[in-house]
């Protein structure tokens, strides 16, 4: 009786498994489509114009995906050596690994040892719960079972290495080779891969970033491990356990440049890319990483010289008014809206090389070199000056500087405008090339007039410049532009009398796909000898005028500056024989600055320390101004000027020596 029941009960030990098996198998629906047909969210790359990553983009799980080509021979190597020798051999579960660790369950009385295969770990992570019941792991057998019929070995080891968590938020093998190594796959060393497989097992525990010694530990292991198999030799794992590899512990995304990821996440909607956090993108952009970040050191610096200005002044009104026994008459300025914006371009493409849009990101994301509409004032004059010098001006024309009184209607009514001068007075006659040197508002005015407001209106239309306005108000630069188009349209002068496209996409990779790629449109404004005309005038600005704070040591600079009314906006929009650069300053409330902030004053410096840094990245770079053909230089009352075929020389009657006339 005792024997029967004794044989009884171990017939039920033995089949029992298999009975609770079979009952899950047929229990429940085993559905492994989402790793058979295997597309995970993948991150997006931005990268510069070098080729330099500016940030990664990804929504909640950051994720490089790598096919299981692109996977080093070594990486599986390592992998199968530390979590699962037979893989290749086993259909998805490990019998004898099982039993052996039943065994020392029973003898330590609770689980001291797992049995999971690769194959089990994969279907743990995508498809089961981590719950520590008997029942889950049934079903992560029967699923893993069920995955080996569907998939091949490879393909089980591509999804693994993609899927598994690999520590500090990093998703896949490669995304990990990127975040703790900043390398490609195939340019990592044996001891920097045994660190990323040894990591699946305690992720935290084991992340290189938190305990370096203890990750350098488990690396070694899974060395030694392969090195008992007999996968490497003695020098191979000499070599990479002595190594020590630098280690970067930086943010999941490496954002180097927010504004610059803000501007290609609108415009990749604009492009009808909907996906671009979850697609698995790479945007190769025109950005310089490295004059984006002079960009921003140039606005901060303007932003702190301006505050220190500023204090400067009210500290002089006291000392004065304490001077003077008098009672302090200063209006304190409030500077908490003071913000401001660069753009830098590459003249004869448009390539935009920084975007800048505030003092600072984390204060202030809204983009304000690309988005603030603003009065751009005597910035906007040398179009004007353009249209003038192709109908016949030249720098020597004379112009009225001169105030006078102008009626126009307005709601019905009769309205007086009397503008001024910045310096509040006038000299009469001025050439056109010194009303534009020191902006003069009111000789700027009066060469409307010679020219024609319609005129000019309809010679305007080739700059393709929008909301012009339709009166007088155009001479001081009413209209509103933000500093990004203000930089399209200044190509006109700085690409030698051609307009190009300003763009910040090249071109977009999907799955090895070039997906759309920036096709480059120009327009032709006006011959390259009026155009240097015009640089040679607004060269004149920046040596001797109103833009002498933007002037560089070392490069020719030419430019304008532009101050609103009321001191409301300060540019300076300037280039140098190759990069085009946008400098605005202002209030974020459209209230004005201090009376002392000009264009020059504020958005100078800025422009300054900016190409003064892009020289010694770039001492290569252009330095000088080429005299294209057709552009005569002149001698008029002792100073230089230049003359073509349309901006003609002056007539000058010569006075004859009667004895000179004799001896003819």
């Amino acid at each position: 009786m005792k024997k029967k029941i004794f044989l009884t009960l171990l017939t039920f030990g033995l089949f029992s498994p298999f009975a609770l098996f079979a009952y899950f198998f047929v229990a429940y629906d085993y559905d492994i489509s989402s790793l058979v047909d295997y597309e995970p969210a993948q991150s997006s790359r931005i990268y510069d114009k070098n080729g330099e990553k500016i940030a990664n983009i990804f929504y909640k799980k950051h994720r490089f995906y790598a096919p299981f080509s692109e996977i080093p021979p070594r990486a599986i190597e390592a992998l199968v050596a530390i979590e699962d020798t037979t893989f290749f051999e086993h259909p998805g579960i490990n019998v004898d690994a099982i039993f052996r660790a039943a065994i020392k369950v029973l003898k330590a009385g609770s689980a001291v040892q797992g049995a999971s295969t690769i194959t089990q770990q994969l279907v743990k992570n995508k498809l089961l719960t981590r719950e520590k019941k008997l029942s889950r792991k049934i079903k992560e057998a029967i699923f893993a079972i069920k995955l080996e019929n569907a998939l091949t070995k490879e393909e089980i080891l591509e999804r693994y290495l993609n899927e598994i968590y690999f520590g500090h938020g990093y998703y896949g093998i490669k995304t990990a080779a990127d975040g703790y190594f900043h390398k490609e796959l195939n340019d990592l060393t044996l001891k920097e891969i045994a660190i990323l497989v040894g990591l699946p097992k305690a992720p935290s525990t084991y992340a290189p970033t938190k305990n370096y010694e203890m990750s350098m530990g488990r690396a070694n292991r899974v060395i030694k491990r392969m090195k008992v198999l007999g996968w490497i030799d003695d020098k191979t794992y000499e070599k990479a356990v002595a190594e020590s590899p630098k280690v970067y512990d930086t943010t999941l995304t490496q954002n180097k440049a927010p504004f610059i990821v803000d501007e290609i996440s609108r415009r990749m909607r604009e492009l009808g890319i909907k996906d671009f956090k979850t697609g698995g993108y790479e945007v190769y952009t025109t950005i310089d990483i490295r004059l984006q970040a002079i960009g921003r050191e140039s606005v901060k610096h303007a932003y702190d010289k301006s505050l220190e200005r500023i204090e400067g002044y009210k500290k002089k009104a006291l000392a004065n008014a304490k001077k003077r026994r008098q009672k302090l008459n200063y209006v304190d300025t409030n500077t908490s809206e003071l913000n401001g914006a660069l753009v830098s371009v590459e003249a004869s493409t448009g390539k935009i090389l920084a975007l800048v849009g505030s003092r600072d990101y984390k204060l202030s994301s809204f983009n304000r070199a690309s988005q603030a509409r603003r009065q751009p004032g005597s910035a906007f004059k040398p179009f004007i000056y353009q249209v003038a010098l192709d109908l016949g001006f030249s720098g020597a024309t004379e112009l009225t500087d001169i105030a006078k009184t102008y009626v126009y209607q307005k709601d019905g009514k009769d309205v007086k405008w009397q503008p001024r001068n910045y310096s509040k007075n006038y000299k009469g006659l001025i050439s056109l090339r010194e009303a534009l040197v020191h902006s003069s508002n009111l000789a700027t005015i009066n060469l409307v007039n010679d020219i024609g407001l319609n005129v000019l209106l309809k010679n305007f239309k080739k700059f393709g410049i929008k909301n012009v306005p339709q009166d007088l108000s155009i001479s001081l630069g009413t209209l509103t532009i933000t500093p990004l188009q203000l930089a399209k349209y200044y190509t006109s002068f700085a690409n030698k009398g051609t307009q190009v496209d300003t763009y910040i996409i090249d071109y977009i990779e999907h799955e090895d796909n070039i997906i759309y790629e920036f096709t480059s449109s120009t327009k032709e404004i006006t011959t390259p000898a009026q155009a240097y005309l015009m640089t040679s005038i607004l060269k004149s600005v920046v040596d001797r005028g109103t833009g002498v704070r933007a002037r560089v040591i070392g490069i020719d600079i030419a430019g304008k500056t532009g101050t609103t009314n009321d001191n409301i906006d300060g540019w300076f929009a300037g280039y140098s024989p190759t990069i085009e650069t946008i400098v605005w300053f202002g209030n974020d409330n459209n209230k004005p600055m201090n009376k002392r902030e000009t264009g020059g004053r504020i958005s100078g410096p800025a422009f300054n320390m900016f190409y003064t840094k892009l020289l010694k990245l770039y001492p290569q770079i252009q330095r000088k101004f080429e005299m294209p053909e057709g552009v005569i230089e002149v001698d008029v009352g002792g100073k230089k000027e230049y003359f073509s075929d349309v901006s003609k020389p002056p007539r000058v009657e010569v006075k004859v020596d009667p004895q000179e006339e004799l001896l003819f």
